[in-house]
């Protein structure tokens, strides 16, 4: 029997450039969660998708020579297949180019407008196309040659004047804001990032155009036909159409999974999603997601990465060299999430060798190659006594600790645990010495309580491992004779202690994870 509804979103990626390790990050974070309360008995949404309009989208194409829907048509593989190349098992890929979409939009801002959130006006400031944001003067800085750049991407800003925009009246909630944030101390997470949306509501909060009447890539708004909603006020809405909203043939999802438990993005946009969401879901009379969570940057020697900077890594490259599941592990594991994350190949190829396999790699074929050596290749039948055992005491409180990460998306404290668990049993297998156990009879109850005890902590272990690297714990399972481990939906139930059965077959196999050497490889980043 289901929990109930567990839903959630990535950001809804431009579509100026290709996934990246930072988009990926992401993404694979929000899948991790999605496979981990699947097994944990939600029924699971998991929003993502593109955001395809705006002038900086219409600028892109046009410098490919590309209309701007041929622009993002050619881009939508790219995404597609990057997801995946990783695995990711997102219910909803929404485009903001869809039908289904404008509708969503227009059903949105109508119904503002309607109930009086919107007014006509003239923008007079700076605006950025790169950010794709308005900006005071005092919000400017200056480069060496003297001219406006924007205070985020550095780049140098227009000024627009005289075009006339739709407002969506965002002042009005500063104080209703600063009271949601009171009361719900967990919708920013983590604490650093609430303190800076705290700070920046209360410096006072202007009206927010919605739209553009100069250019027409965009979704017409519905009750002033020269006016197209512009960037936030398209992309935002989004996360609701690909959970059904305004969708007559998806009657009753938005409702049943409407507020979303997540939302997964970048630190830098932060303030839209902070702000600017909740205000709207506000005037719309909805119920506001339950977490905002802002992740931190991914550096490489010491900078954020972007292609300006010539230190980009692509997701496929990575995944060559130390395929899917050990590419999702160690961003998972070895990157806090919510703080900024410093990556190499040096510390990928370090923690490739310590975690997969040294550790838990090494453990599958010394005790599955011991299987076949003592037991002929077969689960043996455990005698009583081995129910009680070191591996036991840690197995069953795995579930709790795990639990409780995964919950608050510590990711790296799940799989640590998880470690925990897999080093005892390399502890275990030493401490016991199956390969002097098995040469004596007397000893013969002894030897088969080992290795039960270590396959059993093994399919355990292949349960916790499974959102972090399906590939692996699949092909675990497969060893083991187990079923589908994707198919577990009581993950609780499934970890309790006991459950292998007697007698099932167990291959050995070649090494799940081949020791690398470092030098070997060479991406240009240190």
């Amino acid at each position: 029997m289901s929990k109930g509804t567990y839903s959630f979103t990535t950001p809804i990626y431009y579509v100026n450039a290709a996934p990246h390790l930072g988009t990926a990050y992401t993404t694979v974070a929000a899948d991790t969660v999605a496979r981990y309360q699947r097994m944990n008995g939600y029924d699971v949404a998991f929003v993502t998708g593109l955001d395809e309009h705006g002038q900086k989208v219409a600028e892109v194409a046009g410098k490919n020579g590309m209309t701007p829907l041929e622009w993002c048509d050619s881009m939508e593989p790219k995404f597609r297949d990057a997801w995946d190349m990783l695995d990711i098992t997102y219910t909803d890929f929404v485009r903001t180019t869809e039908p289904r979409h404008a509708r969503t939009v227009q059903k949105f801002w109508t119904d503002l407008y309607e109930k009086g959130f919107l007014y006509k006006g003239a923008y007079e400031g700076w605006y950025c196309v790169h950010e794709e944001t308005y900006y005071a003067e005092s919000d400017l800085e200056k480069n060496e040659e003297g001219v406006f750049v924007c205070p985020d991407c550095k780049r140098p800003v227009q000024q627009a004047s005289g075009e006339e925009n739709w407002f969506f009246k965002l002042s009005e909630f500063e104080d209703k804001l600063l009271a949601f944030y009171e009361e719900n101390p967990d919708f920013i997470r983590p604490e650093t990032r609430r303190n800076e949306i705290v700070s920046f509501v209360k410096s006072g909060l202007k009206d927010l155009s919605i739209s553009r009447s100069t250019f027409d890539w965009g979704v017409p708004l519905p009750f002033d036909q020269g006016h197209v909603a512009y960037v936030w006020a398209d992309a935002l809405l989004a996360y609701i159409t690909g959970i059904g909203y305004a969708d007559p043939e998806r009657e009753g999802e938005f409702d049943a999974r409407w507020p979303m438990q997540y939302h997964f993005v970048g630190k830098d946009i932060i303030r839209f999603h902070c702000v600017i969401w909740p205000a709207m879901l506000m005037a719309a009379g909805l119920p506001i997601t339950h977490t905002v969570f802002g992740h931190g940057f991914l550096l490489t020697k010491g900078e954020k990465m972007s292609k300006s900077k010539g230190n980009v890594l692509l997701p496929e490259d990575l995944v060559k060299v130390f395929g899917v599941d050990a590419y999702r592990y160690y961003f998972m594991s070895d990157v806090q999430f919510g703080h900024d994350g410093s990556i190499s190949v040096e510390r990928m190829v370090q923690v490739y060798n310590a975690d997969l396999a040294n550790t838990w790699g090494n453990l599958c074929s010394r005790v599955f190659n011991m299987t076949k050596k003592y037991f002929d290749a077969k689960v043996p039948e455990a005698p009583a006594s081995a129910a009680e055992n070191p591996l036991r005491e840690i197995s069953d409180k795995l579930y709790d600790e795990y639990d409780a990460c995964m919950s608050l998306v510590d990711f790296s404290g799940a799989a640590a645990a998880v470690q925990k668990l897999a080093s005892r049993v390399n502890l275990y297998v030493e401490e016991s010495a199956p390969w002097s156990l098995a040469k004596s009879e007397e000893t013969a109850g002894e030897l088969a309580a080992v290795i039960y005890n270590a396959l059993e902590a093994i399919r355990i272990i292949a349960l916790y491992m499974a959102p972090f690297m399906p590939h692996t714990s699949a092909e675990v399972y497969k060893r083991l004779s187990l079923g589908d481990v994707t198919a577990v939906e009581d993950i609780e139930a499934a970890t309790s202690w006991g459950q292998l059965p007697a007698g099932n077959d167990v291959e050995t196999g070649d090494p799940l994870f081949p020791r690398l050497d470092v030098e070997a490889i060479d991406f240009g980043v240190e």
